[in-house]
């Protein structure tokens, strides 16, 4: 017990309640999170839609999620983190009912469209507000525990899903829309806006709206980069439940090689900040990526159940390594004026991914066959290059932003929002222990 108390004070400590509230919203969420990561089985089993078009209409959802990253990022720095975050998961739960009684093919890549929207836009707030109320020594660990939280979730969702998916995909919309809900009356009931108006000059520079992120080659080339790895990891709920259908593997199947990646992170997440801690960032992402790259190539040589556990096995050991550095070196990057614009430029790359993955990766493998995943090995392993070339000169920039402007004190929390626990956990106002919920981030925030 003497040794576990240091290392949870050093992974979990140091982060104040609101940031436990938001994480508490996001694993409820997750957990409920069935009917998207279960949309391509859903159009081609229930709906009777090919391998092409459901990967067009799985597509739908990325696009919409375009221009719901933009729209977060924008509102998320005017109308506020709070109100964003709420308002989009209402919209979102109302949109996923909808898709539960809905018949008709176009309707469905309509309503895709409209809640990749919904689901992205809280994406850039959430960030924002972590960064907001988390102290800059602890963001690392901060982000480490959101992509724990939303493993977590995912674990699971796959898990369960995957035999609701069998049993009624009716009950897999509508128990995604209740999770959401119940999401959304934690974020209304527990946490506060955090946006810090900014002073005269800086509120005028954030009027420039999207053009300073979007011209910013430093911060593009990271963000292009982040793509790539999220093509890779939009793989798994996108062209890999194809590839194992096709494979004669069911749904349950599919559900465990996901629920699989879920466990590993749950199990191990929390030790990889001590183990990427005294190395670049950029060579932790290059590692990573490589094994992302590595993991899904192998993917050609799979077709039992077994070669698709063994595959998500190193691709997931990828993933857990290059979370912390990725959503670091991101608020490092964006001006304190513009975060949520930054974190909606950054953001893009997910529903790029997820519009990119399953349009090209449907037709990919319909005609190359195991070929798609040698091609997808191909382009992690040109990121790996891109991450060694691009990360020294990114690091010299942030030294240079930190010698002229220092990173500020932690802001206090506001009047009445909760103590933080003796881990970070939340204590409620009458002093009786509320617990350590545990949870974890996406890529997609939803």
């Amino acid at each position: 017990m003497r040794a576990v108390r240091p290392w949870l004070s050093d992974t979990a400590g140091g982060l104040p309640a609101t940031f436990w509230y938001l994480w508490t919203g996001l694993l409820i969420n997750r957990i409920g999170a069935f009917a998207m990561v279960f949309l391509p089985l859903y159009l081609t089993e229930a709906r009777g839609a090919g391998d092409a078009l459901a990967g067009l209409v799985v597509g739908a959802y990325g696009i919409g999620g375009v221009a719901g990253v933009l729209l977060g990022g924008v509102l998320a720095d005017g109308w506020g983190r709070r109100r964003t975050l709420l308002w989009s998961h209402l919209v979102a739960a109302a949109l996923m009912a909808g898709m539960a009684v809905t018949t008709s093919l176009p309707l469905i890549a309509l309503l895709a469209g409209l809640v990749g929207m919904a689901h992205s836009m809280p994406g850039p707030a959430f960030v924002a507000a972590i960064v907001d109320v988390v102290p800059a020594a602890r963001r690392s660990r901060a982000f480490n525990l959101q992509f724990w939280a939303f493993n977590l979730g995912m674990a699971g969702a796959s898990a369960l899903g995957g035999l609701l998916a069998e049993a009624s995909y009716l009950a897999l919309f509508l128990v995604d829309a209740a999770a959401t809900l119940v999401a959304a009356a934690i974020i209304g009931a527990k946490v506060p806006e955090t946006l810090v108006r900014a002073a005269p000059r800086a509120a005028a520079a954030a009027r420039t709206g999207l053009r300073t992120p979007l011209t910013d080659r430093t911060f593009l080339a990271f963000v292009g980069l982040t793509f790539v790895l999220a093509v890779l990891t939009t793989q798994t709920s996108t062209v890999m439940p194809l590839a194992m259908r096709a494979d004669g593997l069911t749904s349950s199947a599919y559900g465990l090689v996901v629920a699989l990646g879920g466990a590993l992170i749950v199990a191990g997440q929390l030790f990889v900040p001590r183990l990427a801690d005294g190395h670049r960032k950029h060579r932790v992402l290059a590692a990573a990526t490589g094994l992302m790259a590595i993991g899904y190539a192998s993917l050609a040589l799979a077709d039992r159940l077994p070669g698709y556990l063994l595959a998500a096995l190193v691709w997931t050991v990828g993933s857990m390594l290059a979370a912390p550095p990725n959503a670091e070196i991101n608020a490092e990057l964006a001006p304190p004026a513009l975060r949520g614009r930054y974190q909606a430029v950054f953001y893009l790359t997910f529903p790029a991914a997820a519009f990119v993955a399953p349009a090209l990766g449907g037709v990919s493998l319909q005609y190359l066959g195991d070929g798609h995943w040698l091609a997808v090995g191909a382009v992690g392993l040109a990121a790996v290059a891109g991450h060694l070339l691009a990360g020294p000169p990114r690091e010299r920039r942030v030294a240079r932003l930190r010698a002229v402007d220092p990173p500020a004190p932690a802001r206090r929390s506001p009047v009445g929002e909760a103590s933080a626990g003796t881990y970070g956990a939340p204590r409620s106002p009458a002093g009786r222990g509320a617990g350590s919920p545990g949870w974890g981030q996406r890529r997609r925030s939803r």
